[in-house]
């Protein structure tokens, strides 16, 4: 009875429902739902809104057009390869943290030491040639080697206390510089000043034009000396040895240090003046320190220091961003890039299964070879150039 009289008043509502308004919901139900023509759309012109009258000018339009124009475009945040672009082969290269083994020249050639031996590779060719060997000696082997400002010729330091330098073009030995009594394990060219360190803990500047060539006997360090570099301007000599200290030698003054540090608590091999900022200079601690500081060198001051966990072998700056990235070895053998000043990490390379002595840069800046204990050379495009036409 009950399903009888629902049924009945239903049908008495539909009664009462009057035409008009079962057209109206017609309508509407066209005008709401998409029935396959632009014209049933609810808020769609039928017809184009008519134009203003000439000469009207709307107040409000330049609320609506402040931001029309063009924008500046965000910059983008490049994406680092985490895998190298190429690995090469670096039998007997010597797994020892107070030498300096590989440099990248101005031509694009890659000298790598591999003990007793020196090889050049030619990364626009691919080439590789044999640049020299040392003697008869079997306790002899290359202990360090740097190119010339001009790439066309090569300083080799030797177990034996020699310097020599050689033409790269015609793979020929111009001098024997004398004067160490210990291997040779650190050299910087600045023009045609050689600045050599060695485990007899004396730096020693050589004038390569001239017969008498030592020019000054820099003393200061206790230890081996294994790190040197000289400032863009070459007016500052930075230096880093095993006794823990960093000194800074003045181009004018041969009588002593400028400044001497000694807020590292390992050897200070890594050594890498800023391109951007001619006084400062950053440095990387030994495996009891870990650190890596920055130094503003006219004042001697410690501008920061951070912890990285791990010993560290090398650095170098990025030349197109304000970027650092070091080598380090113990645990996990891998590259950092980070952020400067504020020395955010960016981006973390792994695959060396040993500990990453050596970096150097090619010419263009924008490519790092890393050279390790595990005997593998490995290329990372890791930096960028930012304005490729202004470089041109």
């Amino acid at each position: 009875k009950e399903n009888d009289v629902n049924k009945a008043n239903q049908q008495q509502e539909q009664a009462l429902v009057s035409p008009s308004k079962e057209e109206y919901k017609r309508r509407l139900a066209e005008g709401l739902l998409e029935n396959g023509t632009k014209s049933s759309r609810i808020l769609a012109f039928k017809t184009k809104a008519p134009a203003p009258s000439e000469g009207y000018d709307n107040v409000m339009r330049s609320l609506y057009t402040a931001n029309s124009g063009p924008r500046i475009p965000r910059k983008q945040h490049r994406a680092i390869p985490q895998a190298p672009e190429r690995i090469l082969d670096a039998p007997e290269l010597l797994d020892d943290y107070y030498l300096n083994l590989i440099d990248w020249s101005a031509n694009n050639v890659l000298a790598v030491a591999l003990s007793n031996s020196v090889y050049l590779w030619n990364a626009s060719t691919g080439d590789i040639q044999q640049l020299m060997q040392t003697g008869d000696d079997a306790n002899d082997y290359v202990a360090s080697v740097q190119w010339s400002a001009d790439g066309k010729h090569i300083a080799v330091g030797t177990a034996s206390a020699n310097v020599q330098i050689w033409d790269a073009t015609r793979l020929k030995q111009l001098r024997n510089l004398r004067g160490h009594s210990a291997r040779v394990g650190a050299l910087a060219w600045n023009s045609h000043l050689l600045t050599s360190g060695g485990r007899d803990n004396v730096i020693m500047n050589h004038d390569v034009r001239i017969r008498d060539h030592v020019q000054s006997r820099l003393r200061g360090h206790e230890q081996e000396i294994c790190g040197l570099k000289w400032s863009p301007s070459g007016n500052q000599l930075a230096s880093g040895g095993n006794d823990n200290l960093l000194h800074v030698w003045d181009i004018h003054n041969t009588s002593g240090y400028l400044h001497r540090m000694d807020a590292h608590q390992a050897a200070v091999k890594a050594l890498a003046w800023c391109p951007f900022h001619s006084s400062l200079l950053a440095s990387g601690g030994g495996t009891a320190d870990r650190c890596i500081k920055f130094w503003n060198t006219h004042t001697g001051a410690c501008l920061n220091s951070i912890d990285t966990g791990s010993q560290v072998c090398s650095l170098v700056w990025n030349k197109h961003e304000r970027e650092i990235l070091s080598s380090h070895g113990f645990s996990q053998n891998q590259l950092c890039l980070w952020k400067y000043p504020s020395m955010t990490k960016i981006a973390e390379l792994t695959g060396h299964t040993s500990r990453v002595l050596h970096l150097a840069t090619s010419p263009d800046g924008c490519t790092v070879v890393s050279a390790a204990a595990d005997e593998t050379l490995r290329f990372w495009k890791v930096f960028e150039d930012t304005n490729p036409a202004a470089a041109a």
